[in-house]
């Protein structure tokens, strides 16, 4: 029996574990080995490490949660079950888990955008959020990627950045004339022919070829595709959702379900490396609190 479980290995996961474990509690952290941004090579606005490769965040985080005597496995968790205050887990290996209370750090994955060649340049020049790579995009000639209706708001943003801007529907045309003119009178220009692939050169696009044959110049793509929860545990214990798809949390990283708690992507729109470490950092004090509470004579 652990005092609390953590899933997911991320910078939520582990902040909590760390406070955790400093408060003396028996925690276990299961991690699968596949964070969102697995791809990326610098991880940007987290302030004392900006530019740091996030595998070598995971590996200072795994390193620092030892002397606390945090116990870290690469296993994956599939199924989850709630009743009378005990969390009972299994592991795909059929191993039984327990604990008082229960933290999701579980995070989010990215619906990338179905073009021929995306996964080489993910991470590198493909991104879906410009404030983790915006700056590194700065000037260039950028493409926002988002069919139908979906690109408009990302593309508008972009101006920050970069006064070339072009908005790819990839074959969809729902934009309304009011779309047009705001697009038109921000200076975005607009491409709703069918994408056949992208191509560049060790990662970096260099131009996309639609359906029709010509080429875009392009030098940076960015996606307003969506996410989805990175695994259904939420789903399997009962949390409620927003419409957006994460899971609604309540003050102090709560869940609808009396020691369940969430943090990070998979709780949250705001989604930034930093966020994510300091609702695991909250998520943590709460729990212990909470804990200490039911210690309490």
């Amino acid at each position: 029996m652990y005092d609390v479980i953590v899933i997911g290995g991320g910078p939520a996961g582990l902040n909590a574990a760390m406070l955790l474990g400093r408060s003396r509690r028996k925690v276990v952290v299961f991690d699968s080995g596949k964070p969102r941004n697995r791809w990326a090579k610098h991880m940007n606005g987290f302030l004392g490490s900006d530019g740091m490769n996030p595998r070598e965040l995971i590996k200072r985080g795994r390193e620092e949660l030892k002397r606390y005597g945090v116990e870290v496995f690469e296993k994956l968790i599939v199924t989850a079950t709630y009743s009378k205050g005990e969390f009972v887990l299994n592991d795909d290996e059929g191993t039984v888990y327990k604990s008082k209370k229960l933290l999701l750090a579980t995070g989010l994955t990215d619906y990338l955008p179905e073009i021929d060649g995306v996964e080489e340049y993910y991470g590198k020049s493909v991104h879906h959020c410009q404030y983790c790579d915006g700056w590194e995009s700065q000037d260039k000639a950028i493409a926002v990627y988002g069919k139908d209706r979906n690109g408009i708001g990302q593309s508008l943003a972009m101006k920050t950045w970069s006064q070339d801007i072009t908005l790819f529907t990839d074959g969809t045309n729902k934009l309304t004339k009011t779309d047009l003119d705001l697009l038109e009178r921000n200076e975005v220009k607009l491409c709703i022919d069918k994408i056949a692939r992208l191509e560049g050169e060790e990662g970096m696009l260099q131009r996309i070829i639609l359906a029709n044959g010509q080429a875009r110049q392009q030098q940076a793509m960015f996606f307003s595709t969506g996410s989805k929860q990175h695994c259904d545990l939420g789903e399997q214990l009962g949390c409620e959702f927003t419409s957006k798809g994460v899971i609604k949390t309540r003050r102090q990283q709560h869940s609808n379900i009396p020691g369940l708690f969430v943090a990070g992507d998979a709780a949250r729109d705001m989604q930034l490396v930093i966020v994510a470490a300091a609702e695991g950092a909250r998520a943590g004090v709460a729990i212990n609190i909470e804990l200490q509470n039911e210690e309490r004579k």
